[in-house]
């Protein structure tokens, strides 16, 4: 396994975007990725994944040695990075612009740097590397202080580098050499282009005095609209912050993650794109936004699902255009994380079958219709034809939430997502008074439920086990009681807890399910599982365990990076493994903070 110690900790990384896109900006000031200009467009810059060639735009001032430091404007994506020397002091500030029925066309990184103390020399280097770092570029001196990109094998992707400084370029790159006193300041921004663009071009001028304010203005006004008052103010809305990032203002869907190949265990091949719309995830993205008072983000999304509704049936992921998501394949070109290769884009599982999907997607339909907005004829037609999927095949056997790639199963997870489906859409059926076939629905329902109790009970190990005939257990069974299937007192729900910390769990963190022995058909073991970890917080708070909760609530909220942002897992070391930050890991930890708020307040 080939090694680089060039390579940071994915956890050293904050983020900014502007729900279309987002970038990584490092501890070090480096925007090491991002895909460009859509969350799954290629990258132009990607050195997370290929330290040489993937591509990287720096600041970096020129002191000897240096500590940094990083924080977001408060309430909002607002991004500073400081510099601490005993020669100065320096601040980067990284954000993409947004306003109010701003252009969506417009899609840049804008970057000031200002010098606190001292008097600083810079250096800047842009190095976008198009097409996944596979497509050779030319550039061109457009001004003094612009620069112009452009892919040699698709001239119409384009990217500006524009300056209130001289731009330089040697070789592949952009540079600049420049100096600031105390108290100066200098602008530069990376903006998308278009071949023989007739549109007047932003200058930089406009980027400096137009588009900071109405960034922090447009963010602070939509961060206003939550209706949390809870304990946890700050975590929340920062999770909260980062799942509108990963949605799309242009078309409602939203991405799991924006990177791919980030690894499970590193210099293994758990590594997956995950760039893509996954129903599930979004779903449950949905759920969270509803329950903090989000009402336009769950009803862009649904109105997505309703255009989704011409396919014969609904797919587990889409892009966020709704259209097919690529097949799956290798960069050969980069070396991955840390070696940890192969770098894959696309995703093999969008072939899978993966029923629960419509139990996630019904729960969050149902509490739109209980709580904000009732649903229209039309819409429940739609319902119906994903309960007339659940219906007939409820029995098979799939590949289950998780994914796996050894063969497909009969997974409790699935099967009691398929009876949140028919539940959660029989409560709709009778709050709308929308005509639906009670009795056949009714008997799935129960049927299911009778099925899920019995079949899947391992009376030797003393818990609901993976799936039918299995004596393991997995951390999705912690949602058994959240989706409000069986009590939290029930003998055999506690029973089953009490195991999944046994095999599980270490100390809050908890794992998946066991992967010893390649029982998911993958090599390797990989990190805890971030949103099961919070699922358990969050059943210890409905079972009453509250001070079990809050301690546990407050060790894994400790795991978060120095923003409050997490990948999907956590290695052995307290590291941040996978894809970053991760979608599913910010909603449980707004619901499980939701759900202690909640057993506090009847104390």
């Amino acid at each position: 396994m080939k090694k680089s110690p060039a390579y940071l900790p994915i956890e050293n990384y904050g983020i900014i975007g502007n729900m279309k896109t987002i970038a990584l900006v490092s501890l070090d000031g480096n925007i090491d990725f991002m895909c460009f200009p859509d969350f799954d467009s290629p990258t132009i810059f990607a050195s997370l994944l290929d330290q040489k060639e993937g591509g990287s735009f720096s600041v970096t001032p020129q002191f000897d040695s240096f500590k940094t430091k990083q924080l977001y404007i408060p309430g909002t994506a607002v991004l500073l990075t400081r510099f601490f020397s005993d020669d100065g002091i320096v601040e980067v500030t990284d954000y993409m612009p947004l306003e109010e029925g701003d252009d969506k066309k417009i899609c840049a990184i804008v970057r000031k740097i200002k010098t606190i103390r001292g008097n600083i020399d810079y250096t800047i280097n842009c190095a976008p590397r198009f097409d996944y770092a596979k497509a050779s570029h030319q550039i061109e001196k457009t001004g003094k202080n612009e620069l112009t990109f452009t892919a040699v094998n698709d001239g119409d992707t384009m990217v500006r580098l524009v300056a209130d400084f001289p731009l330089k370029f040697k070789g592949k790159d952009g540079y600049a050499e420049f100096n600031l006193a105390q108290g100066e300041e200098a602008w530069v921004v990376l903006e998308s282009a278009e071949k023989d663009d007739a549109r007047e071009l932003r200058n930089i001028d406009y980027y400096k005095n137009a588009t900071y304010q109405k960034t922090v203005t447009f963010w602070r006004n939509w961060i206003s609209k939550s209706t949390y008052k809870g304990r946890w103010t700050d975590l929340v809305l920062r999770s909260a912050i980062t799942l509108k990032l990963l949605t799309s203002a242009t078309y409602g869907s939203m991405v799991a993650a924006p990177t791919f190949s980030l690894p499970e265990s590193v210099g293994n091949d758990r590594n997956w794109d995950y760039r893509f719309t996954w129903i599930r995830d979004a779903a449950f993205t949905m759920y969270a936004f509803l329950r903090l008072g989000y009402w336009e983000e769950a009803s862009g999304f649904l109105k997505w699902i309703h255009e989704r509704s011409g396919d014969d049936v609904l797919n587990l992921m889409y892009n966020i255009d709704g259209s097919p998501v690529m097949e799956e394949v290798v960069l050969d070109n980069m070396e991955g994380y840390m070696g940890s290769g192969p770098v894959r884009i696309g995703n093999a599982a969008k072939d899978q079958h993966q029923l629960d999907i419509y139990g996630e997607l019904i729960d969050t339909i149902y509490l739109y219709n209980k709580n904000h907005s009732k649903i229209n004829y039309e819409f429940w037609q739609t319902v119906q034809k994903h309960i007339a999927c659940v219906v007939e095949d409820w029995k098979k056997p799939d590949h289950g939430m998780w994914e796996v790639r050894s063969g497909k199963k009969q997974f409790l997870h699935t099967r009691l997502m398929c009876w949140v489906a028919m539940d959660r859409a029989i409560k709709i059926a009778v709050d709308r008074s929308f005509p639906y076939p009670e009795k056949q629905w009714k008997e799935v329902r129960d049927a299911i439920y009778v099925d899920i109790y019995e079949s899947f009970w391992n009376k030797k190990l003393g818990a609901w086990v993976q799936y039918k005939g299995a004596d393991v257990v997995d951390a999705s069974v912690l949602l058994m009681p959240l989706v409000h299937f069986i009590t939290p007192d029930e003998p055999r729900w506690l029973s089953t807890l009490k195991v999944v910390e046994e095999k599980l769990s270490t100390d809050v963190l908890i794992y998946r399910y066991d992967n010893k022995g390649g029982s998911d058909g993958l090599e390797g073991e990989e990190g805890t599982f971030n949103m099961c970890s919070f699922w358990f917080i969050e059943v210890l708070a409905k079972n009453k365990e509250i001070d079990k909760a809050l301690e546990s609530f407050e060790k894994m909220t400790g795991y978060a990076n120095h923003l409050g942002l997490f990948a999907e897992q956590i290695g052995k070391r307290g590291e941040h493994l996978g894809n970053f930050p991760q979608a599913f890991t910010h909603l449980a930890l707004i619901s499980a903070a939701l759900e202690l708020d909640k057993q506090l307040d009847r104390l």
